[in-house]
C-alpha cells in the first residue's frame, strides 16, 4: 500500500514539472552576427564634371624696340585691360580603388573610414582675348616725330589650360541600415589632388591711322609672344557626398556614390602678365564593388 501511495506521489509531481516548464517563457534566439564589421577592399569607375573657376588680370607691358623704323618704339606699360572671370567645364571618366573599414555598432547603425584613389583625364582648356581702349600716340609713346595722325589699340590673347591628372580622399562613413543588407550613408572629409595648369599670352600693338580716331591699319600688329608658363602643384581641400551599398553576400557588396569636391582658390604665376587666381570644384558618380575580409564573426551587443 505505502509502495503504491509514493508511485502515485512521484507521477503527481512530474505531471506538475512538466506543466510548469510548459508555461514558462521561450527566451528569443540570439541575435545575427553583424554582417558589415570588418576591413574590405575594391574598385569602382564613374565619371566626373567639374569646373574651374579662373579670374585672369592681363596687363600688357611691351617695349620691343623695333616696328615703324629705327626710332619707333612702343611702350604700353600697364595698359590696364580688363580682369576676366571665365569658368570652363570639364568632363572625364574616372577609375581606381578603395580600402576602409566598417563597424556595425547595433542593428540600424554603422560607422566607418574609407580612403581611395582615382586616375582621371579631368581636363579643360580655352583662348582668352582681352582688347584695351585706343590709345592716342601720346599716350603709348610713339615719336614725336610721327606727329598726331596715328593711334593705336593693344590686345592680350591667353592660352589657358587646367588639367586634374588624379585625386584621392580620406573620408569618414555613417550610415543606417534599412534592411540587414543595405546601408544608406553620408561621408565626408579630406581631399587631395594634383593638378597641372598652363598658360601662354600674346600681346599685340595695332597702329591705326588717320589721327587719334583713324582705323585704317598701318602695316601689320607688332607681336610679342610671352613663354609659356606652366605649374604642377597638390592641393588639398574637402569633399562631402552619399552613398548606397547592398551585401550580396557576406563578404561581397555592390555600392553608388555621388560626391562634391572643392580644393579652394590659388593665384599661380603672381606678378606676371599670366596671373589668374584658379578654384576648381567637382562632380564625382562612381560604382563600385567591395570584398570584405571578416574570416571570425564579432557578435555585437544589441
Amino acid at each position: 500500500m505505502l509502495r503504491r501511495i509514493l508511485l502515485a506521489s512521484a507521477g503527481a509531481m512530474a505531471l506538475a514539472g512538466t506543466a510548469i516548464a510548459a508555461d514558462m517563457p521561450v527566451a528569443p534566439p540570439p541575435p545575427p552576427p553583424p554582417l558589415w564589421t570588418g576591413f574590405y577592399i575594391g574598385v569602382n569607375a564613374g565619371g566626373t564634371w567639374g569646373n574651374n573657376n579662373s579670374v585672369n588680370t592681363a596687363t600688357a607691358n611691351l617695349d620691343p624696340g623695333n616696328g615703324l623704323g629705327n626710332e619707333a618704339v612702343y611702350n604700353v606699360a600697364s595698359a590696364g585691360l580688363a580682369t576676366t572671370n571665365i569658368s570652363p567645364q570639364t568632363t572625364a571618366f574616372i577609375g581606381g580603388g578603395q580600402i576602409g573599414y566598417n563597424w556595425q555598432v547595433d542593428r540600424t547603425w554603422v560607422l566607418g573610414l574609407e580612403a581611395d584613389m582615382q586616375w582621371t583625364g579631368e581636363k579643360s582648356s580655352t583662348s582668352l582675348t582681352t582688347v584695351g581702349p585706343r590709345y592716342g600716340s601720346s599716350i603709348i609713346g610713339l615719336p614725336v616725330g610721327l606727329g598726331a595722325d596715328f593711334n593705336a589699340i593693344a590686345s592680350q590673347t591667353a592660352a589657358l589650360s587646367y588639367n586634374l591628372q588624379w585625386f584621392a580622399t580620406f573620408r569618414g562613413r555613417a550610415g543606417v541600415l534599412v534592411d540587414p543588407q543595405t546601408l544608406l550613408y553620408g561621408t565626408g572629409g579630406l581631399a587631395v589632388g594634383d593638378f597641372k595648369y598652363t598658360a601662354q599670352t600674346t600681346t599685340s600693338v595695332q597702329v591705326f591711322t588717320p589721327g587719334l580716331a583713324g582705323t585704317t591699319p598701318l602695316g601689320p600688329p607688332l607681336i610679342l609672344a610671352g613663354a609659356a608658363a606652366s605649374s604642377s602643384d597638390t592641393r588639398v581641400g574637402w569633399t562631402v557626398g552619399a552613398g548606397i551599398e547592398r551585401k550580396f553576400s557576406p563578404n561581397w557588396s555592390g555600392k553608388l556614390e555621388y560626391l562634391y569636391m572643392d580644393f579652394g582658390t590659388k593665384t599661380y604665376f603672381a606678378g606676371t602678365v599670366n596671373q589668374a587666381d584658379v578654384s576648381f570644384h567637382d562632380n564625382i558618380f562612381r560604382a563600385g564593388i567591395n570584398y570584405e575580409f571578416n574570416p571570425t564573426p564579432v557578435v555585437a551587443k544589441y
